[in-house]
């Protein structure tokens, strides 16, 4: 079998499976989030946590809980790194240092996973399990009560009230991401990924030299990993790595696992606000986003088979594994940018061009196509409340989407989101060029330099994770700095989804009238792929002119 067909096949097998669990997985996730009903494992969380599972929260209240929550464990997870010598399983690991703990507990809590460090040189078993692993669970499940908050407020009229923090929270992780990430789990073991406690093993290579090579608890932290849209690797090399991705077939389960969520959950909008074509229409256009993303960087990265020299020296297959290949390695890239899930299966930054330069884009885009777990759902949203109000202003009239009305106090809170992450990311990325120190950790100089550290900020804003390889990002500054990036990347926008779901639930519904724009038809896919298109081009066109665009026309 050739190349090329067996990349057709794979991405064909990928949209099939995707296919078959969008309405059975959206419509349960949309049950767990609306059922009054709670389990007995949910009851004993919610005494131990002194939590009523029947109160409803506002909006500032929730607020308030998410970030508790996450201040806390940002604290737990800094702590346990910088103790993990004394505790069990360290496997001889010194402590993490201060800047590198900062920066590893707020990527891990953020949903980032940004890794400025070697995961089996630096974490012992136990902070990769009851550390690193426990937030991939718990971040996840920060992002989907976010967008069920912002549900309930299309959903609900005349109240304050858009759920309970720590019942979401505590729903998604017990009834969600535990049971499907401990099947695929087995399915990783039986497929070859690696599950043991074992230490450094000092082996003897075919060359006859030796080698150490760590085990450890490998696939239970893959699934969720992946599942969760986390993406931090047990190792340095990542999903590249033979021990996390032996095979063709764990890379297709991988890929499967990091999309079949946000793309399940347009169901789980459509089934909770009682009009499922709504949700049609959101996924169509998270479809057509990736879709039309795989064709580009796939092109991009097998255009120089047609150059004899290229194809000679197999330039195209520089930082991408054998096993995989171009069709696998682009598949996998566009996933994980288009999520906010910084897994990776080859070296993004040996892209072309062209490739590695959508691959920014990707991620500038907010991650909405498909997106993280609920990020991609709630940002895509609030750029449907934007689209919907550049539609009211071209007809002269208040704009409304479903039934609610968009005043101005809608609009600055939709505004501020969409204005936030970009302002993060242009600020970051100038200062750090600003200052001639940092500069120097740019293994490259020109556009490409540029590049990775535009790629670095605008991974950690938008809780990739992802990393151009050739920026030397573990320096005091960098820990630093990409720490704070993540951490009001990730908060601030969320901040301003509550408020609009509370300014939401408190309004009446407006009767549907031969005025109001049907938000469910296929114009309406294509308003909100322009504005997405529109939006994002006019806020990076100068930061991508100055670094992909200049490499590649040079």
């Amino acid at each position: 079998m050739n190349d090329t067909l067996a990349g057709w096949l794979q991405i064909l097998a990928l949209v099939a499976a995707l296919a078959l669990c969008h309405r059975p997985l959206g419509d349960y996730v949309a049950h767990c989030l609306t059922t009054t009903r709670h389990l007995r494992a949910e009851r004993l969380v919610y005494r131990t946590g002194g939590v009523d599972g029947d109160a409803e929260q506002t909006w500032p209240a929730y607020m308030r809980s998410l970030l508790a929550f996450s201040a806390v464990s940002v604290l737990f997870l800094y702590a346990f790194l910088r103790l993990q010598n004394h505790l069990l399983l360290s496997l001889g690991m010194k402590p993490v240092a201060p800047d590198l703990a900062f920066n590893t507990a707020a990527s891990f809590v953020t949903n980032t996973n940004w890794q400025a460090y070697s995961g089996e040189s630096a974490m012992g078993h136990l902070v990769q399990m009851a550390g690193l692993a426990v937030q991939n669970f718990v971040s996840a499940a920060v992002g989907i009560a976010v967008v069920a908050a912002l549900i309930r407020g299309f959903t609900r009229k005349r109240t304050h009230h858009i759920g309970n923090f720590w019942v979401d929270l505590t729903r998604i992780v017990l009834r969600v991401l535990l049971p499907v990430a401990f099947v695929f789990a087995l399915v990783l073991v039986a497929a070859g990924t690696i599950q043991n406690f074992h230490g450094a093993q000092v082996l003897t290579t075919i060359a006859g030299d030796h080698q150490s090579i760590t085990g450890g608890p490998v696939a239970s932290q893959e699934a969720i990993k992946e599942l969760g849209t986390n993406g931090g690797g047990f190792y340095n090399a990542n999903s590249a790595h033979p021990f996390e991705n032996p095979t063709g077939f764990t890379d297709l389960v991988e890929i499967f696992l990091l999309l079949v969520i946000p793309f399940a959950l347009p169901r789980t909008f459509g089934t909770m606000v009682r009009d499922r074509r709504q949700g049609y229409a959101v996924v169509a256009v998270m479809a057509l986003i990736w879709a039309a993303s795989v064709a580009v960087v796939t092109v991009n990265e097998l255009h120089s088979v047609s150059s004899p020299a290229g194809h000679a020296t197999g330039g195209m297959m520089e930082g991408k594994e054998q096993r995989f290949g171009i069709w696998s390695s682009a598949l996998f890239a566009v996933s994980t940018t288009l999520t906010s899930c910084g897994a990776v299966n080859s070296a993004h930054d040996s892209f072309t061009p062209g490739g590695g330069g959508l691959l920014i884009f990707n991620m500038m885009l907010g991650e909405i196509a498909p997106g993280g777990t609920g990020s991609g759902l709630y940002g895509i949203l609030v750029v449907a409340v934007i689209a919907v109000f550049v539609a009211g202003l071209m007809v002269g009239r208040t704009p409304e989407y479903l039934g609610k009305k968009l005043g101005s106090r809608e609009i600055k809170f939709a505004s501020l989101y969409i204005l936030t992450t970009p302002a993060i990311v242009l600020v970051g990325a100038g200062i750090a060029m600003a200052l001639p120190g940092e500069q120097k950790a740019m293994t490259n100089s020109g556009p490409h330099g540029f590049s990775e550290v535009l790629y670095a900020f605008t991974s950690a804003a938008n809780n990739n994770g992802s990393a151009f390889a050739g920026l030397q990002a573990n320096t005091v500054w960098y820990n630093a700095a990409l720490g704070l990036v993540m951490v009001f990347g990730r908060f601030l926008p969320m901040v301003f989804v509550l408020a609009l779901a509370g300014s939401l639930a408190r309004q009446r519904p407006v009767p549907v009238t031969a005025g109001t724009l049907p938000t469910h038809r296929p114009q309406f896919v294509g308003l909100l792929a322009g504005v997405i298109l529109i939006v994002v081009g006019l806020t990076y066109f100068p930061a991508l002119a100055l670094g992909p665009l200049a490499e590649g026309l040079h």
